[in-house]
């Protein structure tokens, strides 16, 4: 299937409220895509993909990232000393220690620093390269049925990491980049201060090359069991 024909089926088969968004993460040395443009003021990564999933595209380099947090994180530049020191994350209240603050920054999910050079954020069937991940924001219900859809072939079960911040970046873009492996996350406390997602909404993350196997699963319990717990 093409980007439209994923992104169509993934808004019609889960009734999604906004358009999958895609996310690549340019490694340095890779060339720049074409055809897309950069923001005109600089974005959080998390203000990215919440206006993607509404429609815009955008390429945002290194110097557009108006989050060092997430931009360290990225690849895209160094950590910065208070960052990684626990010292920023403290002074806004949501640790009761510098310590503590800087240990989840120690076991954040991180590219090397300086090894990417620009994110690349938009609709999926807008998408002009493969991604890396592809974002979807919505209702738990919602994303819940992706957790069946993961495991519809294999079984098992479905673990997944998250932490404090760094909801759109850490939790979705990059740990699914480095696993494989979808991942959720509730939301962080910098999106929901930055963004206008919604109280009742959620995130999970797609590695793109297991994404079309996740769209047939999808079909299959469109065809089954989604309804009948949909329309009870």
């Amino acid at each position: 299937m093409d980007y439209t024909q994923l992104a169509d089926k993934l808004v019609k088969l889960l009734d999604l409220r906004y358009e999958p968004v895609a996310v690549k993460v340019v490694k340095k040395g890779e060339p720049i895509p074409e055809g897309y443009q950069e923001p005109d003021k600089n974005l959080r990564h998390c203000q990215s993909i919440m206006k993607a999933r509404k429609g815009e595209s955008f390429i945002i380099p290194a110097n557009k990232h108006a989050c060092v947090v997430g931009a360290s994180s990225l690849g895209l530049i160094p950590t910065p000393p208070k960052v990684a020191s626990g010292e920023f994350h403290h002074n806004l209240g949501m640790f009761n220690s510098v310590e503590a603050a800087a240990e989840m920054i120690a076991k954040r999910p991180a590219f090397e620093p300086e090894s990417r050079t620009a994110t690349i954020v938009g609709p999926l069937k807008d998408a002009k390269v493969d991604p890396d991940v592809v974002i979807i924001v919505d209702r738990p219900e919602t994303i819940y049925w992706l957790i069946p859809a993961s495991t519809y072939y294999k079984g098992g079960r479905v673990n997944f990491s998250s932490a404090a911040f760094q909801a759109t970046c850490a939790d979705t873009t990059i740990l699914p980049s480095l696993t494989g492996e979808i991942n959720l996350s509730l939301g962080c406390f910098g999106c929901r201060k930055a963004t206008d997602i919604e109280k009742d909404e959620m995130l999970i993350g797609i590695p793109f090359n297991k994404l079309e196997d996740i769209v047939n699963s999808l079909q299959k319990l469109y065809e089954g069991p989604l309804p009948k717990a949909r329309n009870k």
